[in-house]
């Protein structure tokens, strides 16, 4: 018995560039584990992806997925949104698995991401300079493409940095 084909197909330059337009979104969900249980959580973030350096989110030390991705740095995010019509299934998303690495406030290279949040996110400007603010980086480690109806593709984690 033959064993069963695998139904998602490398990337191509069209899944790529599918890929390219998701990580322009300025939002995500992102599942990260409960800092205290370990249990599965998930929340809407603000999301960037940040020219020549990677994918970031901005979070208050209050939010509980700010503590959980200290305490487990294993997260993923989910990009992109249904359309207002048609089955929400046939709209395309980007599944990312990565790894939270935290910036503390006072790493030098906090004031280039600040102005590059800015530029991305410009109403960030009321509490980017909050104490208790963040700069998290979203290392990826895998990606899926769902383009739609048997469109599945596998997306190399540095096709999402370029």
């Amino acid at each position: 018995m033959m064993p069963p084909r695998d139904p998602v197909a490398p990337a191509d330059d069209d899944a790529r560039a599918l890929a390219r337009d998701l990580l322009a979104l300025p939002h995500a969900a992102l599942s990260y584990l409960d800092a205290e249980t370990a249990a599965p959580a998930i929340s809407r973030i603000a999301f960037g992806r940040i020219a020549g350096d990677g994918l970031y989110t901005f979070v208050s030390a209050l939010a509980p997925h700010s503590a959980g991705l200290r305490a487990h740095p294993a997260c993923a995010l989910l990009l992109g949104e249904p359309g207002s019509k048609g089955d929400p299934l046939t709209h395309p998303r980007l599944m990312i698995r990565a790894r939270a690495v935290v910036v503390e406030p006072d790493a030098p290279q906090r004031p280039a991401l600040r102005d590059a949040w800015l530029r991305q996110h410009p109403k960030a400007k009321l509490y980017i300079d909050f104490a208790d603010f963040s700069f998290v980086k979203l290392v990826p480690v895998s990606a899926l493409l769902n383009g739609g109806f048997a469109r599945a593709y596998r997306i190399d984690p540095d096709d999402l940095l370029t």
